[in-house]
């Protein structure tokens, strides 16, 4: 868990307000909120805060200080990355539906293409960090947990080399990868600060920083990224009725990234894929990692609507892959 120092916080207070769109007393819901650093400048700020907490150990203080106030702040003991678990027993916290944490802050469900709804903001563990966006991006394209309820934003801290493959470019080695393609499809994606890693501190026993160790990538900082659901994702042949076979397309795509698109294709069982190609006007010889998001998109529509495609093709890998996401 990190924790941010107070000069932080006033930083934090700055980037949310700005477009906050949400009414004079714009809601947020803050998960992982530990001693309150941050939701104390939030509330003077006048948002109203709903705030997710996992650990007993702050839920003491944070309740003393939702008491204090008159219906500004709500504490719920729950762990914003076990929502919606699946799990077929009855919950118990941490764990959270969705539904009664939306019904809790009065949310009502918008459309997809209505204005964003609610704001998230907190601290992405850097315990399982590409995995927990994964997950995350999991629901957005299928519109499950919060995404039922429209395009939900999210403000994480993110680590910086995460941040990176984010906004990777086509042809990046080894940062371009099948993770920057489906987030920057589903995404707007806005760097609203970046703080280095000095500015947190840590429980760790030693008392030092637990700066996640990296390679190649930068990751001297934090930051802080907007994610806003792309109001025009659901156009043309992508739904979130098959947005999870459009996933995995693009994953297996990106499991040889070197490898041409058009071995691909005959992999598939694609036998008019150079008709296919000229017709998206993309070239013949293009590597996988040298294709935008967008045409990965165009690609599976096209894919969608030919007779010599074969979904059933996906389907014992669909199952695997499911079956590690539960």
């Amino acid at each position: 868990r990190f924790i941010a120092c107070p000069q932080l916080a006033r930083r934090v207070r700055r980037c949310l307000q700005q477009g906050a769109g949400l009414g004079p007393e714009p809601l947020l819901l803050e998960f992982a909120p530990g001693p309150g650093i941050l939701t104390r400048t939030l509330l003077d700020e006048g948002f109203r805060v709903v705030a997710l907490e996992s650990d007993s150990d702050f839920l003491a203080d944070l309740q003393s200080l939702e008491n204090s106030l008159d219906g500004q702040l709500k504490v719920i003991h729950g762990d914003f990355f076990r929502l919606d678990p699946f799990s077929k027993v009855a919950l118990k916290p941490p764990a959270v539906s969705s539904d009664k944490l939306f019904e809790t802050m009065g949310v009502a469900a918008v459309p997809w293409r209505a204005d964003v709804p609610l704001k998230v903001f907190g601290i992405v563990p850097q315990q399982l960090e590409r995995n927990r966006l994964w997950r995350l991006l999991f629901a957005m394209y299928e519109c499950s947990s919060i995404y039922r309820y429209g395009r939900v934003e999210l403000n994480l801290f993110i680590s910086e080399k995460e941040y990176t493959v984010l906004t990777a470019k086509p042809g990046e080695l080894r940062i371009y990868q099948a993770l920057t393609v489906l987030a920057q499809l589903g995404y707007e994606i806005e760097l609203l600060h970046k703080e280095p890693w000095s500015s947190f501190a840590t429980n760790l026993k030693n008392g030092g920083l637990a700066i996640p160790k990296t390679g190649q990538l930068p990751n001297d900082h934090l930051c802080l990224v907007r994610l806003t659901p792309q109001q025009n994702l659901f156009t043309g042949g992508l739904k979130p009725s098959n947005a999870f076979t459009f996933i995995f397309m693009v994953k297996q795509c990106f499991a040889k990234p070197k490898s041409r698109l058009t071995d691909r294709l005959n992999s598939w069982s694609l036998d008019n894929s150079d008709t296919l190609l000229k017709a998206l006007e993309i070239p013949k010889n293009a590597a996988m990692r040298n294709l935008y998001p967008e045409d990965y998109k165009r690609l599976f529509e096209a894919l969608q609507n030919s007779d010599m495609f074969d979904e059933t093709l996906f389907h014992d890998e669909l199952l695997a892959s499911t079956s590690i996401m539960n």
